[in-house]
Parts: structure tokens; sequence; C-alpha cells
């Protein structure tokens, strides 16, 4: 294949996913489905075709882990902070975190007791947290038209939902997880994470604030996936640093005050921010098409379609949901709709399976039925935005 044959296929795929935006805007259907979807129809084409391509998973981890990057970073540069806020972060970080919890250790609990006492219980939890975590690659963009207070805790919590998710599978995948040293390390981890946010912080802005070069964006941003995948390779949840960074960017007047503010000047930052929001915006819709298409094109259509793993998937999205209105209807005593619909698996989950050590792989998790679990929750959320929402009088908070 030419080099302008392959310009014009990755032109196409830029046009259809801004088309499937226009389409999942007027009628709700996420774009994400559409575009792995279209992945798998292409991969059909291909093997129709007879013509052999094979795609390196390292390609997926690559786009997966900048594109995460992104989309998180454009939705804290968009997400004011406001002391009335207060109550409704408070609620979006307790639903990301207990539901989180219960629902790993409800999937954890199903396959040991489906695999039996030869696996362990460690390598059960590990499969099993990859598909409790929210997805904000997926619930964000989809939730876009929904606005006010519904829109803003389903941001908050598919983000808390993420970042706690990476904590919780880099505590679970110690060696040491069984003999309660881990959470020792979990605690030093935490702390760790917390300070170099900070400190990353701090120098990221003072770069966004001071460079006058015409080309400085990307250097921020090569900058920030730089002190990312440092801070990963310390198994770190270093997707807090990104949050942070957007965080105080955007909110700025509310973080840079005494003596912080001889060394930014606040109305030059503000400036910055609409044109890093613009590219950051732009990077992720790009990078988000990609790996979604190419996702698509990894799934094998004959293995999605036995019907056993089709019922595995269908049990484990019944139980999440389950989990999901219990808490939503009885703990938290919010409205249901379309709150307990949109719990969204995709680009988070890919990863943190990407992520397993060998030793912990289920041969029963694969895959196939990541796709169907990211599937099924996929058109649970399309049914979620299409019902009339209804607001809650009281809403409990924590």
């Amino acid at each position: 294949m030419g080099p302008y044959s392959i310009l014009i296929y990755l032109s196409i795929a830029v046009i259809l996913s801004y088309l499937f935006d226009i389409v999942a805007r007027a009628t709700k259907v996420p774009s994400v489905l559409m575009l792995l979807l279209t992945g798998i129809a292409i991969k059909q084409a291909v093997d129709y075709m007879g013509t052999a391509v094979v795609l390196p998973r390292v390609t997926l981890e690559l786009l997966g882990i900048v594109g995460l990057i992104m989309i998180v970073l454009e939705e804290s540069l968009n997400l004011k902070i406001s002391r009335d806020k207060g109550p409704l972060v408070r609620r979006a970080f307790a639903a990301a975190a207990l539901m989180l919890l219960g629902q790993a250790l409800a999937i954890g609990g199903l396959l040991q007791w489906y695999l039996g006492p030869a696996v362990p219980f460690q390598s059960c939890l590990l499969n099993a947290v990859p598909l409790a975590v929210i997805s904000s690659a997926v619930a964000i963009p989809s939730v876009a038209g929904l606005g006010g207070e519904k829109q803003e805790f389903i941001v908050y919590e598919s983000t808390f939902s993420d970042i706690l998710g990476i904590m919780l599978f880099n505590f679970v995948a110690q060696d040491n997880f069984a003999r309660g040293i881990s959470a020792l390390t979990f605690t030093r981890d935490l702390l760790a994470i917390l300070v170099v946010s900070a400190l990353a912080t701090a120098v990221l802005a003072f770069l966004l604030d001071r460079i006058r070069l015409h080309v400085k964006f990307f250097l921020v941003l090569a900058f920030l996936i730089l002190i990312y995948s440092l801070a990963k390779k310390l198994h770190l949840s270093s997707l807090l640093v990104v949050l942070v960074f957007g965080l105080v960017v955007k909110n700025a007047d509310q973080f840079l005050r005494g003596p912080l503010r001889r060394w930014f000047q606040l109305e030059r930052l503000q400036d910055e921010l609409h044109q890093l929001q613009s590219i950051t915006a732009e990077s992720a819709f790009l990078i988000r098409t990609f790996f979604f298409l190419l996702f698509g094109f990894s799934i094998s259509l004959g293995g999605i379609l036995d019907a056993r793993l089709l019922l595995q998937g269908a049990l484990i999205v019944v139980v999440l949901t389950g989990i999901r209105y219990v808490y939503l209807r009885y703990v938290a005593r919010t409205s249901l709709v379309p709150e307990v619909f949109i719990a969204p698996k995709g680009l988070i989950t890919i990863l943190l399976f990407y992520s397993i050590p060998p030793k912990h792989l289920i041969g029963e998790v694969s895959e196939n039925i990541l796709f169907v679990v990211i599937l099924l929750t996929g058109v649970l959320m399309l049914i979620g935005l299409q019902l009339p929402s209804k607001e809650q009088p009281q809403i409990g908070e924590y």
C-alpha cells in the first residue's frame, strides 16, 4: 500500500468520525459505538479480500495512553471550580469510589466462583477492576448535550473512576497484596503522586505563562506526557497529574494567590487557556478516532458471536448495572435517569486489561468479552440518553 493510499484512508477515517459526532448529537447514539462497528466492518472487508494486516498491540496502547491524557485534560480545562460545587464533587467522588470497589469485588467474586479455587482471588480481582472502571473517554463526549448538574456529575464521576481505577489496579497487582503490606505502599504512592501533581502543575503552568515562542502548546503537552509516563513507570496513578494541571489552569484565579501572583501573570495565563483548550480538544478527537477504529479492527467477529461469550458478558453487565442502581437509589438517593445507565466501558478498560501481568491473565477474560461488555454498556448508555431526565428533589451529600 502506497503512502497516498494510506493518507486517503486516514483522511476518510477522520471525516467519518466527524460525521459520527454529528449523528451522535442528533440521535444520541454514542460515536464510539459507531467507530467500533466501523472498525469491525473494515476488518471483515480486509479478511474478505484476503489481505493480511498485522496490528501490533503497542499501537493500541500508545494511542490509548495519549488519548486518555488528552480526554481528561480536555474536560478538566472545562471544569470551573466554585464553593457551591463542593457537594457535587463529593457526591461524584463517593459514587466513583464506592461503586468501583463494590463492582470490582462482585465481578472478582463471580470469577472466583466460576473458575474455582484453582485461580487465586488476586487474579480474579485484577481482571475484574478493568470491567468496573467507567471510561471517561466514552462517557464525557457522550453527555456533551446533557447539560447542567447531571453532565457535571458524570464528568467528575467518570474522571474519578479512571483515576481510582488505576490506583486500585496498581494496589491489587502488587506481589505483596495478600500479605497486607501493600496498604502501606498504597498510602506512600498516594502521597507521592499528590506531591508530583503539585510540582508538575507549577512547572507546566510556569512554562505556559512564560514561553513567548509561537510554538509552545505541544511543548507543554510533551512535558505533561513525559511527567505522566515517568510517574507511571514508578507505578503511580499519574492521571491525577493531568486532572490537577487542567483544573489549576482553568481556575487560576482561585489557585494563584498571595506570593504566587508574582510568578505568574493571571491575565496572560487565561489568554493562553483558550488556545490550549482548542488544541487539546482537536488532539483528543483525532486520537480517539483511531484508537476505537483500530480496537474494532482487532476484534474477531466470529469470536464475539459465541453464545456462551455473549451470556457471560451480559451477566457481567447485569451485575454492574444492578450495583449501580442500588447505590444511586438507596445510598446516594439521587436521580436514576440517565445516571444509572451511563457507566460505559472503553479506553481505560482496554488499557488496564493490557497491563495485567502474564501470571494473572485468565483465559475466560479476553479481548472479545471486553468488547461485549463495552458494546452492551454503550447500548445501555444510548437507552439512558434517550429517556426523559427526571430530577430528584433531594440529593444525598457526602
